[in-house]
């Protein structure tokens, strides 16, 4: 069971909390150490918030897991976790999560909770929504984003990272719904209902947009945020931003991947070192120029 437990759990997925470091990057107070360990703490229990919306997510859809190509070798659709065991569970990594959310900031354990409320909100109602559960689903990226932020003592955090950050969501999320409906194209609606509510060419319209709105959002960072160097060094990194995106859209577009993508990036090494180069350029800009 334990093993079953932690399957359950997602920790592939814990990736996604990496935008709580964003405050922390962008700030540029990845060297105050105090302020890393107490971010770090705060990526291990916003982790363990996720794996209890993991946890009910997948009681509650156990049946259409069932009849999900991949989903069904999940533990609870496979029978290795029973759904009592499941509740017990998310009841006592909710028991150690919030308080601790609490001791590390009020506020952090505020976006904690309502992160919590919403994806139960989504999961019950509005995944059923169409284009609405798009929107929610980038949502969460953004959350994260906001959460990082009530853990340090922000002084020039650009509005910016913001708007990009939701503009790359909704490229994430809209990425996700066409590989899922090109997974799913016989019977799709079996599994996902909302998915009767798009095509692929409507969805390739809206990665098209996305991905526009991405690049210009970031560029605009790049020479508009107060706390840059005055001489735009950092525009230097935008070509990194391109490539990776472009090389996303590739993926889920001609390759057909990218119903998860944690997954995406995990395996993909093009994408791997164009973000590696990305994050080592954004720190000779911040910390050496």
């Amino acid at each position: 069971m334990p093993t079953a437990l932690l399957k359950t759990m997602r920790p592939k997925q814990w990736a996604k909390n990496i935008f709580l470091f964003v405050a922390l990057i962008f700030d540029r107070k990845l060297t105050n150490l105090p302020a890393f360990v107490h971010l770090l703490t705060g990526f291990a229990v916003f982790s363990l918030l996720a794996s209890v919306v993991y946890i009910i997510n997948d009681i509650a859809d156990v049946e259409a897991d069932r009849q999900h190509p991949t989903k069904c070798k999940r533990p609870i659709a496979a029978g290795k976790l029973s759904i009592p065991a499941a509740w017990i569970s998310a009841a006592l990594i909710l028991l150690v999560a919030l308080p601790m959310a609490y001791w590390l900031s009020p506020g952090f354990a505020a976006i904690g909770l309502f992160y919590l409320l919403l994806n139960l909100t989504y999961s019950k109602w509005i995944k059923h929504m169409v284009l609405l559960d798009i929107i929610v689903l980038a949502s969460f990226y953004v959350i994260r984003v906001a959460a990082g932020v009530t853990l340090i003592e922000v002084e020039r955090f650009s509005p910016w990272l913001y708007i990009f950050t939701t503009f790359l969501a909704l490229l994430i999320g809209t990425g996700k719904r066409r590989a899922e409906l090109g997974l799913l194209a016989e019977g799709n609606n079996a599994h996902r209902r909302v998915l009767d509510g798009y095509t692929l060419e409507f969805l390739d319209q809206l990665i098209t947009l996305a991905s526009g709105m991405t690049i210009i959002t970031y560029s605009l960072y790049t020479f508009s945020a107060p706390n840059l160097p005055d001489n735009h060094a950092m525009m230097l990194t935008i070509p990194f931003v391109l490539y990776s995106i472009f090389r996303y859209q590739y993926l889920i577009q001609v390759k057909n991947t990218g119903s998860a993508p944690e997954d995406v990036i995990l395996s993909d090494c093009p994408i791997q070192l164009a973000i590696a180069l990305y994050g080592l350029t954004v720190l000779v800009i911040f910390y050496l120029s």
